[in-house]
C-alpha cells in the first residue's frame, strides 16, 4: 500500500518538474524575443536619429553615441580617415572625459589595432586587445580596454572611417549579435555621413556665391579697389576656415609683390609686405597662375626668412586671383595648426572665387576707365572754350579798353583804365594756367615711390649680400611729394649701403610708412651696430636732408647690438 502511494506520489512530481522546466525556457525564449524585439527598436531609432543630422560633425558624434548604447560598451570612437588613407584625421569619441584625453596626449593616427581595421577594413572581434598581434600597449594614463569590437564605414564604396567599441559591460564579450547590430548601423551612418557631405557642400557653395554676388556689387556700384580686397580676403578666411588671410597685389614696373592687406591671426607683421616672386610660395602661384599648397608654412623654404613668421598657423593655400596671363594677384590662406591641410575640393571653390572676383575687378576698372575717358574729353572741351571763347573775348575787351585808354584826358580815369588792362592780363594768365592743368595727365611725374623703394632694395643687395625685407604702408605714391620722395629714395640708398660697408650684418629690415601727415624712414640690422668714434659722414648728410625738410633722424644702437636709423619728415610743411 504504501509503495503504490509513493509511485503516485512520483508520477505527480516528475510532470512537475518538467512543466517548470519547461515554463523556465518558455520564459527564457520570451525574454530573449523580447530583448532582440527591444534591440531591433533601438537599432532603428538610432538609425532614424542619425540619418536626421545634417551637420557632419554632430552626424559623426550621434554614430558613436548610437553605437555605445546598442552594444552596451563602455568607451567608443569614431576615427575619420585622412586623404591619404592611411591615417586617422579626426577622432570623436565616448565613454573618455575632457580631462582623461588631455592627460593621455593627441588622439591617436591609426597605429596598432586602429591601424589594423584601417588596412583590412573587415569587422573584427577580440576578447583581449593585448593579445592580439598589432596590439603594442596603450600610452600612459589610458584606461584599461580588454574586449574589442570594430566595424568600417563606407561611403559611396569607400572607406570613410571605422568604429571601435571597447569594453562590453559586466564583462561580457562582443558576440557576432553584437557584431550584426553594429554593422547594420554602419550602413546606416554610411548614407548618414553622405548625406550630411552633400547638404555641406551644397551650403559651401551658396555662401561661394553669396561672396560672389557681394565683391560684384561693391565693385560696380563704384566701391573701392580696397575695399574689394577687403572683401576676398574676408570672405575667403571665414568659409574656408582659415586663421589668416593675406592679399599679394603686384608692384608696378618690379619683379615684387606687395602685401596690400591681410586679416585675420598676426596680420599686422604682414601688411605692406614686399615679396620676391621669384622662390616665393605667393609668387609661385602669381607666375603659374595655379594654386599652390605647403602642409606648414613655418618650415617652408619658398617662404623667405624675412618674412614674419606664422606662429600658431600651418597649413595654406595659396590661389592667383585671375587665370593665365591676366593674374592680379595672390590671396593666402593660413590655417591654424593642428587644422587639416586644403583639400582639392576646398580649392576648387576657392579659385573658381578668385576668378571671378579678377573678372569683377576688370569690369570694374573697364567702367572708371571709361568714365575717366569722358571726363578727359569733358576737360578738353571745357579747355577749348576757354581758349577759344573766353580768352578771345578778354583779350579783345582788353586791346579795346587799351585803345581807348589813350583818348582819356582825366589821368585818375586813365590810370584806372590801365589797372583794369592789367587786370585782364593776369585773368589771360590764369585761365592758361587752368587750361594747362585740365589737359594735364596722370603719370607725368614719373615712377611712384613703392616702386623706387623696392628698386633701391633690389641694387643694394649684391653689397649686403643678402636681400633686404621690405613693408610699405599708407598712400605713399599719393602723399608723398615728388622732392621728399627723393629724399627718401637717397636716404634709403645711403643708409643700406652703410649697413653692407660697416654692419656686418645677415639681416636688414627696411619700412616706409606714412599717414598723410608725415613719411618715416626706418632702416634697421642685425649687425655690430655703429661705434661711438666711427666715422658718421654719411648720417650727417641724412641728418641734413631732415633737416632740410623739417624733419629729424635718429639712430637706435641696442646694447645686444645692430643698430635702426628712423628718418622722419612732415608732409604738411612741403604743402605750404
Amino acid at each position: 500500500m504504501e509503495s503504490h502511494e509513493q509511485a503516485g506520489q512520483a508520477r505527480v512530481r516528475l510532470p512537475q518538474l518538467k512543466l517548470d522546466e519547461l515554463l523556465e525556457e518558455l520564459q527564457a525564449r520570451l525574454d530573449a524575443a523580447r530583448g532582440t524585439r527591444d534591440r531591433v527598436h533601438s537599432l532603428l531609432e538610432a538609425v532614424l536619429s542619425v540619418g536626421r543630422e545634417l551637420d557632419l560633425e554632430q552626424a559623426l558624434h550621434s554614430i558613436v553615441e548610437a553605437a555605445a548604447v546598442l552594444v552596451d560598451a563602455e568607451y567608443a570612437a569614431l576615427g575619420v580617415i585622412g586623404p591619404d588613407g592611411k591615417r586617422l584625421s579626426a577622432f570623436h569619441t565616448v565613454g573618455v572625459s575632457e580631462e582623461q584625453i588631455a592627460r593621455i596626449g593627441p588622439f591617436p593616427e591609426g597605429h596598432g589595432i586602429l591601424g589594423e581595421l584601417i588596412s583590412h577594413p573587415e569587422a573584427l572581434r577580440l576578447t583581449k586587445i593585448s593579445e592580439h598581434p598589432a596590439s603594442y600597449g596603450f600610452p600612459a594614463h589610458h584606461p584599461p580596454m580588454n574586449t574589442f569590437l570594430g566595424v568600417p564605414i563606407r561611403v559611396r564604396d569607400q572607406v570613410f572611417g571605422n568604429l571601435y567599441l571597447t569594453e562590453k559591460r559586466g564583462g561580457a564579450q562582443f558576440d557576432e549579435e553584437d557584431e550584426s547590430v553594429l554593422s547594420t548601423l554602419a550602413v546606416a551612418a554610411g548614407v548618414a555621413i553622405d548625406n550630411a557631405r552633400l547638404y555641406e557642400e551644397s551650403r559651401l557653395r551658396e555662401r561661394w556665391l553669396q561672396a560672389n554676388a557681394e565683391l560684384t556689387h561693391s565693385l560696380m556700384s563704384g566701391g573701392e579697389r580696397g575695399e574689394a580686397l577687403g572683401l576676398i580676403a574676408e570672405r575667403a578666411r571665414e568659409i574656408t576656415g582659415a586663421g589668416l588671410a593675406v592679399v599679394a597685389m603686384p608692384l608696378e614696373d618690379t619683379d615684387v609683390l606687395e602685401v596690400e592687406l591681410a586679416v585675420g591671426q598676426g596680420a599686422e607683421a604682414h601688411r605692406g609686405l614686399v615679396l620676391p616672386v621669384d622662390g616665393s610660395l605667393i609668387g609661385q602661384a602669381f607666375s603659374t597662375a595655379t594654386p599652390v599648397t605647403s602642409p606648414d608654412v613655418t618650415c617652408d623654404e619658398r617662404v623667405p626668412a624675412a618674412s614674419p613668421r606664422f606662429d600658431g598657423l600651418a597649413a595654406a593655400v595659396a590661389v592667383p586671383i585671375g587665370a593665365g596671363d591676366g593674374v592680379r594677384g595672390v590671396v593666402l590662406l593660413v590655417r591654424e595648426a593642428g587644422r587639416p591641410p586644403f583639400s582639392e575640393k576646398e580649392i576648387a571653390p576657392l579659385r573658381g572665387f578668385a576668378s571671378q572676383a579678377a573678372i569683377a575687378m576688370e569690369l570694374a576698372e573697364r567702367r572708371q576707365d571709361a568714365e575717366q575717358i569722358a571726363l578727359l574729353q569733358d576737360r578738353d572741351r571745357i579747355a577749348r572754350d576757354l581758349h577759344d571763347l573766353a580768352i578771345q573775348r578778354l583779350f579783345a575787351t582788353g586791346m579795346t579798353l587799351q585803345s581807348a585808354g589813350r583818348f582819356i584826358e582825366h589821368k585818375e580815369a586813365s590810370e584806372r583804365v590801365g589797372r583794369a588792362v592789367e587786370d585782364l592780363d593776369e585773368t589771360i594768365k590764369i585761365i592758361r594756367s587752368t587750361i594747362f592743368g585740365l589737359r594735364a595727365r596722370d603719370g607725368a611725374s614719373g615712377s611712384g615711390l613703392r616702386a623706387r623703394v623696392v628698386r633701391v632694395a633690389g641694387e643694394a643687395a649684391p653689397v649686403l649680400g643678402f636681400a633686404p625685407s621690405v613693408r610699405m604702408e599708407g598712400l605713399l605714391d599719393t602723399d608723398v611729394p615728388r622732392e621728399v620722395a627723393d629724399h627718401v629714395e637717397a636716404v634709403l640708398s645711403e643708409a643700406l649701403t652703410n649697413v653692407g660697408r660697416h654692419a656686418r650684418a645677415d639681416r636688414a629690415d627696411v619700412a616706409l610708412e606714412t599717414d598723410g601727415r608725415e613719411v618715416r624712414l626706418t632702416v634697421s640690422d642685425n649687425g655690430v651696430g655703429i661705434p661711438a668714434d666711427g666715422r658718421r659722414s654719411g648720417l650727417a648728410n641724412i641728418a641734413e636732408r631732415a633737416r632740410q625738410l623739417g624733419g629729424e633722424l635718429k639712430v637706435i644702437t641696442p646694447e645686444g647690438g645692430g643698430s635702426t636709423l628712423v628718418w622722419r619728415v612732415p608732409l604738411t610743411a612741403q604743402e605750404r
